[in-house]
């Protein structure tokens, strides 16, 4: 038994990549987990397959994050099975445009902007009645675009900076109620979908700009995750965890 046992976790954007390898790793550490995605229900339901073949408890739910009555009816969902959330993984990643900004429409920066903010808001609001009374973790999931900026990718590393000054707000005010809030910065990851949109020879050099010699996997984030949602992380909060291999370091 650990101080994780029985801890509901809710994951958005759960159903592949650093969302479903958390969902794993909390669930192997005895939390109850709750796969949130939006339109792929056959891979959310195979993750949570293989977390009960394991011997873990989880639930697929349908949710965007974006959608104050979604949300509600899925926390409604999770508190009728299992009470309230105890662990906000904010992982879902919203469409965004990948141009140079002499290209971008204010649309493109300004919708991304929105809707990662949307989201965050929402789901944070939703969860917070029971963390209130109950102490509880939030995770956000970043970038390390936030910091270095690479070409192309404005709209998401702009959207994922404002979303992580916002972590450093609710980290002071929600402090006083035993809430944490973190972000994980990952570098490249291999194995995600935006990995995709890489050649091999972008893939290449980013590796020779790694010191741990390869990017990171899934479970690699996964696990900085798990260290903030862990009941034993009483005292951190408002701090950023760069999960890069050492690419950057700051």
């Amino acid at each position: 038994m650990t101080g994780d046992t029985g801890r509901v976790a809710l994951i958005t954007g759960a159903s592949s990549g650093i969302g479903a390898a958390t969902a794993r790793l909390l669930a192997a550490r005895g939390m109850r987990v709750v796969v949130n995605y939006l339109h792929s229900e056959t891979a959310a339901k195979e993750v949570v397959a293989g977390i009960e073949a394991e011997g873990g408890q989880a639930m697929a739910v349908q949710a965007d994050v974006r959608d104050n009555a979604a949300v509600d009816a899925m926390i409604d969902q999770v508190h009728d099975s299992w009470g309230g959330v105890d662990v906000l993984v904010h992982n879902a990643l919203t469409p965004y445009a990948i141009k140079p900004f002499r290209d971008m429409t204010w649309d493109e920066l300004g919708g991304k902007l929105d809707d990662e903010m949307k989201a965050a808001f929402t789901v944070t609001k939703a969860v917070l009645p029971h963390m209130t009374d109950h102490g509880g973790r939030i995770v956000l999931l970043g970038t390390g675009l936030s910091r270095r900026p690479r070409a192309g990718m404005i709209a998401l590393g702009t959207a994922k900076a404002a979303l992580t000054q916002f972590a450093r707000y609710l980290a002071q005010e929600l402090g006083p109620l035993g809430i944490t809030v973190n972000v994980v910065e990952p570098g490249p990851v291999a194995e995600t979908k935006i990995s995709n949109v890489l050649d091999d020879e972008q893939k290449q050099r980013q590796i020779a700009a790694t010191p741990m010699g390869r990017l990171a996997l899934p479970k690699d984030v996964a696990q900085a995750v798990a260290f903030y949602a862990s009941a034993d992380n009483t005292f951190m909060t408002g701090t950023t965890a760069a999960v890069n291999g050492g690419m950057a370091m700051y």
